[in-house]
């Protein structure tokens, strides 16, 4: 008498099951077409970037000559304009008066760009934490 045992593999557990918690119940997808867009805040050192390249720019001065003036690296004045590199007090004035600017016109420039984004973005008084009162100042921490 020989039994016949398909050659299949069997699995043994090591361990019992552990019992699973029930899933709650959760809200149905949203339509893409409902869901808001994800909106990236900008970045100060975009913001500062942008407006130090765009004033260099306005004055038709190359990078060269601004980086030397300012006595910065041209590769690095590069970076702090793309938005690459988060640059110090130090080096955002020395650039900004190699500019013709002092650091607080560049600051109150990005402030400016900043509250225009912001604004945009959110729209007046759909903003997280938006009362109706309106801000002109400006908060650097270090």
């Amino acid at each position: 008498m020989t039994s016949h045992v398909p050659n299949e593999a069997r699995v043994i557990p090591m361990r019992p099951r552990a019992t699973r918690p029930q899933a709650r119940p959760t809200a149905p997808p949203t339509a893409p077409e409902r869901r808001r867009p994800a909106v990236r805040e900008p970045l100060w050192r975009d913001l500062v970037g942008d407006i130090l390249r765009q004033e260099r720019l306005a004055q038709e001065r190359t990078l060269k000559e601004v980086a030397e003036t300012a006595r910065i690296s041209m590769p690095y004045l590069s970076e702090v304009e793309r938005g690459r590199k988060e640059a110090s007090s130090e080096v955002l004035a020395a650039a900004a008066g190699a500019l013709g600017l002092g650091l607080g016109d560049l600051l109150a420039r990005a402030q400016g760009e900043l509250v225009r984004l912001a604004s945009r973005h959110t729209g007046p008084g759909r903003g997280p934490g938006a009362s109706g009162a309106r801000f002109d100042g400006m908060c650097l921490a270090a």
